[in-house]
């Protein structure tokens, strides 16, 4: 199967360019290879996130790496990145032909502009409405960086201050996250949490059998 998973990425390399030279300098199309989430980056063309080829996927990617084959398409969704840029997304799964997700092909639309001038038409016309904020996703070249982001969302859970039941689902949460598909992520995260790795190998197999067995502590 590896071989026709490399022809699929092949084949869709030079459709990142084409995308990209029809919609124009607001649109950015991203090529992942899934099987190496730290530098899923192979092909890119725009630059709305600012990614490089070699670069590593998003929390939207590691999410998608973490449901395997049961994970979906997420199209038309809306997020913001870091640097204030509000973009409009699909992340469109690559398939071989025995139904395994290996990789996705992302298209990225800077719609800030487009965003700011409804609102201004909306006050204008006396029909703006608050409007739900879309969450903050961090692109970045370095996976560890985005690992770092995904951990910062717990802080406001003290480890110390969590009984098992609490340390246990702090897993199960990164886990479900893609965190761990990322090499040295253990490690990461034990050092974050000021925790020995052993320790966190073992609330990690723990979580795993908890959500396989559908147990509660």
């Amino acid at each position: 199967m590896e071989a026709e998973q490399d022809a699929i990425i092949a084949a869709l390399t030079s459709v990142v360019d084409g995308i990209v030279a029809t919609f124009g300098p607001v649109c950015e199309v991203v090529l992942h290879d899934y099987r190496r989430p730290e530098n899923s980056v192979v092909a890119i063309a725009g630059s709305v996130t600012g990614r490089r080829i070699g670069g590593a996927m998003s929390e939207i990617g590691l999410r998608m790496v973490a449901r395997g084959d049961e994970a979906a398409d997420e199209l038309n969704y809306v997020t913001r990145t870091d640097a204030g840029k509000l973009v409009k997304s699909s992340t469109m799964l690559l398939r071989d032909s025995s139904g395994a997700v290996f990789g996705a092909l992302c298209v990225n639309v800077d719609v800030t502009a487009a965003s700011e001038v409804h609102a201004l038409l909306g006050a204008l016309a006396g029909t703006g409405t608050a409007s739900e904020e879309p969450p903050v996703t961090t692109f970045g070249d370095d996976i560890d960086s985005v690992v770092d982001v995904m951990l910062d969302a717990h802080r406001h859970q003290s480890w110390a201050l969590l009984d098992r039941a609490g340390r246990l689902d702090l897993f199960r949460s990164l886990d479900e996250r893609g965190v761990f598909a990322v090499r040295r992520a253990i490690e990461q995260v034990a050092g974050r949490l000021g925790i020995s790795r052993a320790s966190a190998y073992s609330y990690l197999s723990q979580s795993r059998k908890q959500a396989t067995t559908g147990g509660h502590s």
